[in-house]
């Protein structure tokens, strides 16, 4: 689970801001939001409001940019790594940005940094605390000569090949733990990192993000069971009775394999459609049951609603039934208010061992302090300079926001910010 998450000198982040699942004192809800974990208390939930263009997105793609520099490593040492830093000044562009993360796996807290520029990785460092904290190691790149030294702790036990082989597999532009998935060498620290960022930390969930084909897919895997997304969307009034999953195979259209290769999509699936001869394509229907009938009507003519929420079922699914974190952008995106509410106490109550971190415009949620604690909402800013401030509710006293405080109603008034400041309805266009 994640402990805390930083960024400095990212997108619209200019000075570091930190967002923290660690909980506040307060016993409010924690059967619900708390899980304790090595002496931890850890929330399951953060809500991130904002106005537009405060920084909300910004966050969760700090997160996804660190997920990806470490599992998708450049494959050239020229190829620049795709994020901007803070551009409205003219000395930060020129400064080196940063991302840390610390967080448990298999019960030992991780502390991760690293510290970038477009064009190269400049420093990084992980450590760890088993009980103590120990260094795994430190990373420093000679940007003349572009050329990066590894520096394992004084507890790591390995060999100069080893070192070797990880620097060399190490661009300068690459992660350390980029660099250990090229290598075959086993390294328990090393390999516990990456999979939690592989197997725990899951991509982003955009509002453009189609998860119908995403869902379906890890049904026909057995990871998550379709019976248990059918209950999911019956809780929430689909009256959807069944999923029907059909494959479906056709012959290739001429030309088809000539205009693969155009696409230069690896040759291994290339010789895999010249096998097989067919292309194989999955179709979804939905059975609704009505007056005791069933009718199937295919997924592209259900409502954006439901089929988000198709999707959204079976995320709550792997929430339930595993340990993940989900990163999500507007949460609230083609839910009626009811169902987004639903969503989340039902991932609230059920889940165990998952997170969510999402953004959201929805405010209902902020008028009804028996659905959330004051440490799980969060508000971004844009200051006078156009950087984004990240705080908690939590993070006011009480001249401010006291228990029996209306917190939508101080949110609305702009006493806690992060709400545009609008104009008259007067448009001049002479």
């Amino acid at each position: 689970m994640i402990i805390n998450f930083s960024l400095q000198n990212f997108g619209s982040v200019k000075d570091k801001q930190t967002l923290t699942f660690e909980a506040d004192k307060s016993e409010h809800l924690n059967d619900f939001y708390i899980v304790n974990r090595n002496g931890f208390r850890l929330l399951k939930l953060a809500l991130i409001y904002g106005a537009n263009a405060s920084g909300k997105t910004t966050i969760l793609n700090g997160l996804e940019f660190l997920r990806d520099l470490v599992l998708e490593p450049e494959e050239k040492k020229t190829d620049e790594l795709e994020f901007k830093p803070f551009l409205f000044d003219e000395q930060t562009p020129n400064q080196n940005s940063i991302l840390s993360i610390d967080f448990l796996q298999n019960g030992i807290r991780y502390d991760y940094e690293v510290e970038f520029t477009e064009q190269a990785i400049v420093s990084e460092k992980l450590d760890n605390y088993n009980p103590k904290k120990a260094n795994i190691f430190t990373r420093k790149t000679d940007l003349k000569h572009q050329f990066s030294e590894i520096k394992f702790g004084s507890k790591i036990k390995k060999d100069k090949t080893f070192k070797k082989t990880l620097e060399s597999n190490t661009l300068w532009n690459n992660t350390v733990l980029g660099g250990y998935l090229k290598t075959n060498i086993d390294f328990i620290e090393l390999n516990e990192t990456v999979d939690w960022f592989s197997n725990y930390l899951k991509p982003l969930v955009y509002t453009r993000t189609k998860l119908e084909g995403f869902v379906t897919s890890i049904i026909e895997d057995k990871e998550i069971q379709k019976k248990d997304v059918i209950n999911i969307l019956k809780k929430a009034d689909f009256h959807i009775s069944d999923i029907l999953i059909q494959e479906k195979s056709e012959e290739l259209p001429e030309g088809f394999i000539d205009f693969v290769e155009k696409l230069e999509i690896s040759n291994d699936r290339v010789d895999k459609l010249k096998e097989e001869g067919k292309v194989t394509s999955v179709s979804i229907d939905f059975e609704h049951t009505v007056n005791g009938k069933k009718y199937s009507l295919p997924i592209d003519l259900e409502s954006q609603g439901t089929r988000r929420y198709y999707g959204f079922a079976g995320l709550l699914a792997l929430l339930i039934k595993n340990k993940n974190i989900i990163p999500i952008d507007e949460l609230e995106s083609s839910l009626h208010p009811d169902l987004y509410i639903q969503f989340i106490l039902s991932f609230l109550v059920n889940s165990q061992n998952s997170q969510i971190l999402a953004t959201t415009h929805n405010r209902e949620i902020l008028d009804n302090k028996d659905l959330f604690r004051n440490d799980a909402i969060w508000f971004t800013n844009k200051s006078e300079n156009c950087s984004t401030q990240l705080y908690s509710l939590a993070d006011f006293d009480t001249s401010v926001v006291r228990d029996t405080t209306n917190v939508l109603n101080a949110y609305k008034s702009g006493k806690l910010k992060g709400k545009p400041n609008l104009g008259d309805y007067y448009i001049d266009l002479d």
